[in-house]
């Protein structure tokens, strides 16, 4: 398995390097550590053409040097516990969320694991934040840390192939061996506003609306069950629950009740305009969860290349695998 570790130095990227130094890793298993150093005109934050201040070769130096120490940091903590990893470290100067996408691509990642830098819901719905907009873009599944506890976890089935995927995931890695699991299906049975407000007027309506959500309750927990019945087969403790409501609202108080380690759930990756106005049940735990979060993507579209050119990279410190 080929695991690449974002990090820059922060709390988060810390825990995250924390969790990598706990979780069960198999022999033949490898590490890269990537620290993304902001490019020459990033670092000053000016605009074009204005002149750099004097020291500004020292500043530029004292920034990559701080990248370095993190990688360093992070291989050390992780390389005392973790004697089955092979660990190679690189820094690499650029767009952090480009260059880390760009990075997985190229070294065939199977998971991708970066801090949650804890941005506020509205801030990030607007602007995205680094680990977001990984989620989005990324060609494999996406552990997006925000403590060093693994388990117990919830796996968010909602009976797609994205949610396919994601039990795919529990069952295949040899890292949730040993970690209960709770496999959540949410019925959406929001009322139609028209039937709130004249529900007399609408009894045909909400009759039938009334049998819709009895079928998808009984679509979903025999999905659950069937899904709970494949990860036991794998030998891993697994429950069903059926929860009524908004999908993220419920995953999250899933998440919450079970005082989860750790959120697994699939997505199709939407991304630009449509995220931002309408946002997926993926974003929406990923900014709200109080645990860890793994995203596992389509498979559809895993793999399929770039369309904006890609980022220019370039290596600071150079690396091996």
């Amino acid at each position: 398995m080929r695991i690449l570790l974002a990090v820059d130095g922060s709390a988060p990227a810390e825990r995250a390097a924390a969790l990598i130094a706990s979780m069960s890793w198999t022999a033949g298993d490898r590490l890269r550590i990537l620290s993304v150093a902001p490019a020459r005109g990033e670092v000053f934050g000016a605009i074009w053409g204005a002149p750099l201040p004097a020291d500004a070769d020292a500043i530029e130096a004292d920034v990559i040097e701080r990248h370095r120490g993190a990688v360093a940091r992070a291989e050390e903590e992780i390389g005392a516990t973790r004697g089955d990893l092979e660990i190679a470290s690189v820094v690499l100067r650029g767009r952090p969320a480009s260059v880390i996408v760009d990075q997985a691509r190229a070294s065939s990642t199977d998971l991708i694991v970066i801090g949650h830098r804890g941005l506020g819901a509205w801030e990030s719905r607007l602007l995205g934040s680094v680990s977001a907009e990984v989620v989005d873009q990324a060609p494999c599944p996406v552990l997006v840390v925000r403590d060093d506890q693994l388990g117990p976890v919830v796996l968010a089935d909602d009976g797609s192939p994205n949610a396919r995927a994601a039990g795919d995931v529990i069952a295949g890695w040899p890292l949730f061996r040993g970690l209960p699991v709770t496999v959540v299906g949410v019925v959406h049975d929001t009322v139609p506003s028209a039937a709130a407000i004249a529900p007399l007027m609408l009894e045909e309506e909400m009759t039938r609306y009334a049998g819709v959500i009895r079928a998808e309750r009984r679509i979903r927990t025999s999905g659950c069950e069937a899904t709970v019945e494949r990860l036991r087969a794998e030998g891993i403790d697994a429950v069903a629950e059926i929860r009524h409501g908004d999908p993220a609202h419920e995953i999250v108080s899933a998440a919450q009740s079970a005082r989860a380690g750790l959120v697994v759930l699939g997505t199709r990756g939407l991304t630009g305009l449509r995220r931002l106005l309408i946002g997926s049940v993926a974003r929406n735990v990923l900014l709200s969860a109080p645990c860890s979060v793994l995203v596992v993507r389509d498979a559809s579209i895993v793999g399929h290349p770039r369309t904006d050119g890609g980022s220019e990279t370039r290596e600071v410190v150079s690396a091996f695998g």
